[in-house]
Protein backbone atom coordinates (compact mmCIF):
# COMPACT_ATOMS: atom_id res chain seq x y z
CA UNK A 1 0.00 0.00 0.00
CA UNK A 2 1.53 3.13 -0.79
CA UNK A 3 2.11 6.08 1.43
CA UNK A 4 -0.03 9.06 0.88
CA UNK A 5 2.11 12.46 1.12
CA UNK A 6 0.02 15.00 2.38
CA UNK A 7 2.78 17.75 3.26
CA UNK A 8 5.03 20.45 1.48
CA UNK A 9 3.37 19.80 -1.84
CA UNK A 10 4.34 22.75 -3.00
CA UNK A 11 7.68 23.33 -1.79
CA UNK A 12 10.65 22.29 -3.57
CA UNK A 13 13.69 22.47 -1.30
CA UNK A 14 14.71 23.98 1.91
CA UNK A 15 17.84 25.47 3.32
CA UNK A 16 19.11 26.04 7.01
CA UNK A 17 19.76 29.23 7.40
CA UNK A 18 23.03 31.17 9.53
CA UNK A 19 21.43 31.91 12.62
CA UNK A 20 21.48 35.31 13.97
CA UNK A 21 23.62 34.93 17.03
CA UNK A 22 26.14 33.33 14.03
CA UNK A 23 25.95 36.19 12.27
CA UNK A 24 26.47 38.86 14.73
CA UNK A 25 29.25 36.70 15.94
CA UNK A 26 30.92 37.00 12.38
CA UNK A 27 29.94 40.76 11.97
CA UNK A 28 30.02 42.26 15.23
CA UNK A 29 28.61 46.14 16.14
CA UNK A 30 31.75 48.29 17.14
CA UNK A 31 31.87 49.91 20.08
CA UNK A 32 31.97 52.91 17.80
CA UNK A 33 28.64 51.60 15.62
CA UNK A 34 27.06 50.79 18.80
CA UNK A 35 27.31 54.39 20.13
CA UNK A 36 25.71 55.71 16.61
CA UNK A 37 23.05 53.58 16.20
CA UNK A 38 22.10 54.05 20.24
CA UNK A 39 22.57 58.08 19.63
CA UNK A 40 20.62 57.98 16.65
CA UNK A 41 17.63 55.90 18.68
CA UNK A 42 18.04 58.29 21.60
CA UNK A 43 17.58 61.53 19.42
CA UNK A 44 14.51 59.89 17.44
CA UNK A 45 12.70 59.57 21.20
CA UNK A 46 13.55 62.64 22.52
CA UNK A 47 12.51 64.63 18.99
CA UNK A 48 9.29 62.47 19.41
CA UNK A 49 8.83 63.38 23.47
CA UNK A 50 9.36 66.77 22.48
CA UNK A 51 12.62 67.21 24.65
CA UNK A 52 14.69 68.05 21.26
CA UNK A 53 13.40 70.62 19.17
CA UNK A 54 15.01 69.16 15.69
CA UNK A 55 13.14 67.39 12.90
CA UNK A 56 14.40 64.12 11.83
CA UNK A 57 14.82 63.23 8.23
CA UNK A 58 14.94 59.80 6.70
CA UNK A 59 16.99 60.06 3.28
CA UNK A 60 18.57 57.91 0.98
CA UNK A 61 17.89 55.07 -2.09
CA UNK A 62 14.54 53.43 -3.09
CA UNK A 63 16.07 50.33 -2.53
CA UNK A 64 20.12 49.44 -1.74
CA UNK A 65 20.96 47.34 -4.73
CA UNK A 66 24.94 48.66 -5.00
CA UNK A 67 26.86 48.52 -2.06
CA UNK A 68 30.02 50.52 -3.15
CA UNK A 69 27.05 53.03 -4.76
CA UNK A 70 25.65 52.74 -1.35
CA UNK A 71 28.83 53.66 0.67
CA UNK A 72 29.72 56.94 -1.60
CA UNK A 73 26.13 58.00 -1.00
CA UNK A 74 26.74 57.35 2.73
CA UNK A 75 30.02 59.12 2.38
CA UNK A 76 28.11 62.42 1.12
CA UNK A 77 25.42 62.36 3.47
CA UNK A 78 27.42 62.25 6.46
CA UNK A 79 29.11 65.55 5.35
CA UNK A 80 26.05 67.10 4.76
CA UNK A 81 24.24 65.65 8.04
CA UNK A 82 27.53 67.26 10.35
CA UNK A 83 26.54 70.72 8.23
CA UNK A 84 22.38 70.82 8.95
CA UNK A 85 22.92 68.86 12.93
CA UNK A 86 21.98 71.98 14.62
CA UNK A 87 18.35 71.87 12.86
CA UNK A 88 17.96 68.52 11.36
CA UNK A 89 18.82 65.09 12.18
CA UNK A 90 19.94 62.98 9.19
CA UNK A 91 19.40 59.28 8.83
CA UNK A 92 20.16 56.91 5.78
CA UNK A 93 17.61 55.43 4.56
CA UNK A 94 18.51 51.62 3.86
CA UNK A 95 16.55 49.34 2.42
CA UNK A 96 16.94 46.22 1.64
CA UNK A 97 13.54 44.50 0.94
CA UNK A 98 10.88 45.33 -0.88
CA UNK A 99 7.30 44.64 -1.24
CA UNK A 100 5.74 43.23 -4.60
CA UNK A 101 2.26 43.01 -5.00
CA UNK A 102 2.60 40.56 -7.98
CA UNK A 103 6.54 40.13 -8.73
CA UNK A 104 9.53 41.49 -9.37
CA UNK A 105 12.68 42.38 -7.18
CA UNK A 106 12.63 41.52 -3.99
CA UNK A 107 15.81 44.02 -2.64
CA UNK A 108 19.07 43.08 -2.27
CA UNK A 109 18.74 40.41 1.21
CA UNK A 110 16.12 38.26 -1.12
CA UNK A 111 18.05 38.32 -4.30
CA UNK A 112 21.67 40.38 -3.52
CA UNK A 113 22.96 39.66 -7.42
CA UNK A 114 19.76 40.91 -8.94
CA UNK A 115 20.03 37.68 -11.32
CA UNK A 116 17.42 35.63 -9.68
CA UNK A 117 20.02 33.40 -7.86
CA UNK A 118 17.94 33.89 -4.09
CA UNK A 119 21.10 33.85 -2.01
CA UNK A 120 19.43 34.55 1.04
CA UNK A 121 22.20 34.31 3.29
CA UNK A 122 24.85 36.28 1.24
CA UNK A 123 22.03 38.74 1.10
CA UNK A 124 22.33 38.51 4.75
CA UNK A 125 25.95 39.13 5.59
CA UNK A 126 26.38 41.62 2.27
CA UNK A 127 22.99 43.93 4.01
CA UNK A 128 24.81 43.57 7.70
CA UNK A 129 28.12 44.32 6.78
CA UNK A 130 26.65 47.54 4.91
CA UNK A 131 24.95 48.79 8.06
CA UNK A 132 28.03 48.40 10.04
CA UNK A 133 30.14 50.41 7.15
CA UNK A 134 27.90 53.44 7.28
CA UNK A 135 27.56 53.31 11.15
CA UNK A 136 31.44 53.06 11.28
CA UNK A 137 31.07 56.70 9.28
CA UNK A 138 28.99 57.93 11.78
CA UNK A 139 25.83 57.59 10.07
CA UNK A 140 22.75 56.41 12.12
CA UNK A 141 20.55 54.18 9.52
CA UNK A 142 16.76 53.45 8.88
CA UNK A 143 14.98 50.48 6.98
CA UNK A 144 11.85 48.96 6.55
CA UNK A 145 10.47 46.04 8.58
CA UNK A 146 9.08 43.88 5.93
CA UNK A 147 10.33 40.25 6.62
CA UNK A 148 9.36 39.41 10.03
CA UNK A 149 12.65 36.85 10.57
CA UNK A 150 15.18 39.65 9.31
CA UNK A 151 14.89 42.07 12.45
CA UNK A 152 17.01 39.24 14.39
CA UNK A 153 19.47 40.07 11.78
CA UNK A 154 19.93 43.11 11.75
CA UNK A 155 17.37 45.34 13.98
CA UNK A 156 20.49 45.71 16.58
CA UNK A 157 22.21 47.99 13.45
CA UNK A 158 18.90 50.61 13.27
CA UNK A 159 17.79 53.23 14.67
CA UNK A 160 14.26 53.88 12.58
CA UNK A 161 12.24 51.71 11.46
CA UNK A 162 8.84 51.84 9.07
CA UNK A 163 6.49 49.70 8.02
CA UNK A 164 5.10 50.38 4.56
CA UNK A 165 1.20 50.71 4.02
CA UNK A 166 1.27 47.07 2.20
CA UNK A 167 1.70 45.78 5.64
CA UNK A 168 0.43 48.24 8.10
CA UNK A 169 -2.90 46.54 8.33
CA UNK A 170 -0.90 43.33 8.84
CA UNK A 171 -1.45 41.66 12.35
CA UNK A 172 1.96 40.03 12.26
CA UNK A 173 3.88 43.21 11.43
CA UNK A 174 1.77 44.92 14.52
CA UNK A 175 3.14 42.73 15.96
CA UNK A 176 7.05 42.45 15.70
CA UNK A 177 6.79 46.80 15.55
CA UNK A 178 5.70 46.06 19.42
CA UNK A 179 9.18 44.69 20.03
CA UNK A 180 11.42 46.44 17.87
CA UNK A 181 14.07 48.18 19.47
CA UNK A 182 14.03 51.84 17.43
CA UNK A 183 11.01 53.86 17.27
CA UNK A 184 8.84 53.07 14.70
CA UNK A 185 6.60 54.58 11.59
CA UNK A 186 3.37 52.97 9.88
CA UNK A 187 2.21 54.45 7.10
CA UNK A 188 -0.84 54.76 6.31
CA UNK A 189 -2.94 52.96 3.88
CA UNK A 190 -2.67 52.60 0.10
CA UNK A 191 -6.35 54.38 -0.13
CA UNK A 192 -4.89 57.08 1.50
CA UNK A 193 -7.14 56.54 5.21
CA UNK A 194 -5.71 56.93 8.05
CA UNK A 195 -7.74 54.40 10.38
CA UNK A 196 -5.26 51.76 9.30
CA UNK A 197 -2.28 53.56 10.42
CA UNK A 198 -4.11 54.32 13.55
CA UNK A 199 -5.21 50.96 14.65
CA UNK A 200 -1.36 49.45 13.82
CA UNK A 201 -0.30 52.44 16.40
CA UNK A 202 -2.64 51.31 19.07
CA UNK A 203 -1.57 47.56 18.65
CA UNK A 204 2.13 48.10 18.60
CA UNK A 205 2.30 50.16 21.70
CA UNK A 206 0.91 47.00 23.43
CA UNK A 207 2.56 43.67 24.22
CA UNK A 208 2.21 41.22 22.20
CA UNK A 209 3.28 36.95 22.12
CA UNK A 210 3.47 35.66 18.75
CA UNK A 211 5.46 32.96 16.94
CA UNK A 212 9.32 33.66 16.17
CA UNK A 213 12.97 32.92 16.27
CA UNK A 214 15.57 33.71 18.64
CA UNK A 215 18.51 34.54 18.23
CA UNK A 216 19.89 31.18 17.62
CA UNK A 217 17.46 30.64 15.27
CA UNK A 218 14.73 28.32 17.72
CA UNK A 219 10.63 28.52 17.12
CA UNK A 220 10.16 30.53 20.09
CA UNK A 221 7.46 32.48 21.53
CA UNK A 222 8.20 36.12 21.40
CA UNK A 223 6.83 38.10 24.22
CA UNK A 224 7.21 41.65 23.87
CA UNK A 225 6.96 45.32 25.86
CA UNK A 226 5.01 47.27 23.08
CA UNK A 227 6.74 49.90 21.59
CA UNK A 228 5.60 53.62 22.62
CA UNK A 229 7.32 55.65 19.99
CA UNK A 230 4.79 53.87 17.13
CA UNK A 231 4.04 57.20 15.58
CA UNK A 232 2.13 57.70 11.59
CA UNK A 233 3.94 58.51 8.02
CA UNK A 234 1.68 60.49 5.43
CA UNK A 235 2.02 59.36 2.05
CA UNK A 236 -0.73 59.79 0.53
CA UNK A 237 -3.11 57.46 -1.35
CA UNK A 238 -5.25 57.06 -4.18
CA UNK A 239 -7.19 59.75 -3.06
CA UNK A 240 -3.83 61.90 -3.61
CA UNK A 241 -1.31 63.43 -1.60
CA UNK A 242 -2.11 63.96 2.24
CA UNK A 243 0.75 66.12 3.50
CA UNK A 244 -1.08 69.86 3.16
CA UNK A 245 -2.70 71.55 5.68
CA UNK A 246 -5.69 70.53 5.70
CA UNK A 247 -4.77 66.56 5.92
CA UNK A 248 -2.27 67.54 8.53
CA UNK A 249 -4.79 69.02 10.69
CA UNK A 250 -7.08 66.39 10.01
CA UNK A 251 -4.18 63.79 11.37
CA UNK A 252 -3.78 65.65 14.44
CA UNK A 253 -7.68 65.13 15.25
CA UNK A 254 -7.49 61.59 14.77
CA UNK A 255 -3.89 61.36 17.17
CA UNK A 256 -6.02 63.01 19.66
CA UNK A 257 -8.84 61.18 19.68
CA UNK A 258 -7.08 57.95 19.91
CA UNK A 259 -4.93 59.81 22.62
CA UNK A 260 -1.89 59.31 20.94
CA UNK A 261 1.00 61.60 20.84
CA UNK A 262 0.92 64.28 17.90
CA UNK A 263 3.86 63.21 15.72
CA UNK A 264 3.19 63.03 11.79
CA UNK A 265 5.95 62.29 9.78
CA UNK A 266 5.61 63.21 6.32
CA UNK A 267 6.88 61.21 3.48
CA UNK A 268 7.51 63.32 0.36
CA UNK A 269 7.92 60.69 -2.01
CA UNK A 270 4.42 57.90 -3.58
CA UNK A 271 1.17 59.82 -3.58
CA UNK A 272 2.25 62.86 -1.71
CA UNK A 273 4.62 63.44 -5.25
CA UNK A 274 1.95 61.56 -7.55
CA UNK A 275 5.16 59.31 -8.36
CA UNK A 276 7.20 61.83 -9.75
CA UNK A 277 10.55 62.15 -7.97
CA UNK A 278 11.09 65.42 -8.85
CA UNK A 279 8.17 66.85 -7.18
CA UNK A 280 9.54 65.93 -3.45
CA UNK A 281 11.37 69.05 -2.84
CA UNK A 282 8.09 70.82 -3.36
CA UNK A 283 6.83 68.60 -0.63
CA UNK A 284 9.71 69.50 1.76
CA UNK A 285 9.09 73.27 0.57
CA UNK A 286 4.94 73.26 1.54
CA UNK A 287 5.97 71.57 5.01
CA UNK A 288 8.21 73.92 5.90
CA UNK A 289 5.79 77.05 5.06
CA UNK A 290 3.76 75.25 7.38
CA UNK A 291 6.04 74.94 10.15
CA UNK A 292 6.70 78.71 9.63
CA UNK A 293 2.97 79.33 10.30
CA UNK A 294 2.89 77.58 13.15
CA UNK A 295 2.40 73.98 12.54
CA UNK A 296 3.99 72.20 15.68
CA UNK A 297 2.89 68.21 15.16
CA UNK A 298 5.43 67.77 12.27
CA UNK A 299 8.60 65.97 13.47
CA UNK A 300 9.98 63.94 10.37
CA UNK A 301 10.33 63.83 6.41
CA UNK A 302 11.47 60.87 4.45
CA UNK A 303 12.86 61.36 1.16
CA UNK A 304 14.10 58.84 -1.67
CA UNK A 305 17.19 60.29 -2.98
CA UNK A 306 20.24 58.78 -5.10
CA UNK A 307 23.18 60.06 -6.20
CA UNK A 308 21.84 60.39 -9.76
CA UNK A 309 17.64 61.26 -10.81
CA UNK A 310 15.01 58.94 -12.00
CA UNK A 311 15.20 55.25 -12.13
CA UNK A 312 16.04 52.72 -14.11
CA UNK A 313 15.33 48.92 -15.10
CA UNK A 314 17.34 46.22 -14.06
CA UNK A 315 18.83 44.82 -17.07
CA UNK A 316 19.87 41.31 -18.14
CA UNK A 317 23.27 42.50 -18.73
CA UNK A 318 24.15 44.10 -14.91
CA UNK A 319 27.45 45.65 -16.43
CA UNK A 320 24.76 48.05 -18.18
CA UNK A 321 23.61 49.27 -15.03
CA UNK A 322 23.67 53.11 -14.96
CA UNK A 323 25.95 53.86 -11.63
CA UNK A 324 23.86 55.69 -9.06
CA UNK A 325 20.38 55.46 -9.99
CA UNK A 326 17.46 53.47 -8.59
CA UNK A 327 16.35 50.21 -9.90
CA UNK A 328 12.61 50.45 -8.04
CA UNK A 329 10.85 53.91 -7.50
CA UNK A 330 12.82 56.85 -9.20
CA UNK A 331 14.89 59.49 -6.90
CA UNK A 332 16.02 62.82 -6.50
CA UNK A 333 19.66 63.10 -7.46
CA UNK A 334 21.93 64.37 -5.32
CA UNK A 335 22.42 68.29 -6.21
CA UNK A 336 18.67 68.08 -5.47
CA UNK A 337 18.74 66.69 -2.11
CA UNK A 338 21.45 68.76 -1.02
CA UNK A 339 20.12 71.94 -2.38
CA UNK A 340 16.23 71.15 -0.60
CA UNK A 341 17.60 70.21 2.84
CA UNK A 342 20.09 73.17 3.00
CA UNK A 343 17.05 75.62 2.28
CA UNK A 344 14.76 73.64 5.11
CA UNK A 345 17.57 73.98 7.60
CA UNK A 346 18.10 78.05 6.63
CA UNK A 347 14.73 78.46 7.18
CA UNK A 348 13.56 76.32 9.94
CA UNK A 349 17.14 76.74 11.83
CA UNK A 350 15.65 80.12 14.27
CA UNK A 351 12.53 78.67 14.27
CA UNK A 352 11.75 75.21 15.74
CA UNK A 353 13.80 75.88 19.02
CA UNK A 354 10.68 78.17 19.77
CA UNK A 355 8.59 75.68 18.42
CA UNK A 356 5.63 74.58 21.20
CA UNK A 357 5.05 71.31 20.81
CA UNK A 358 2.31 69.33 22.97
CA UNK A 359 3.20 65.90 22.43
Amino acid sequence: MSETVIENLNVEAQEVLITPAKLKAALPLSDTAKAVVAAGRDTVRDILDGKDHRMFIVVGPCSIHDVELAKDYAGRLKKLADELSDTLVIIMRVYFEKPRTTVGWKGLINDPYLNDTFKIEEGLHIGRKLLLDISEMGLPTSTEALDPISPQYLQDCISWSAIGARTTESQTHREMASGLSSAVGFKNGTDGGLDVAMNAIGSAVKPHRFLGINNEGQVSVIHTRGNRYAHVVLRGGSAGPNYDSVHIKLCERALEKANYPKNIMVDCSHANSDKKPELQPLVMEDVTNQILEGNTSIVGLMIESNINPGNQKIPADLSTLEYGVSVTDGCIGWEDTEAALRDMRDKLRDVLPKRKRLV
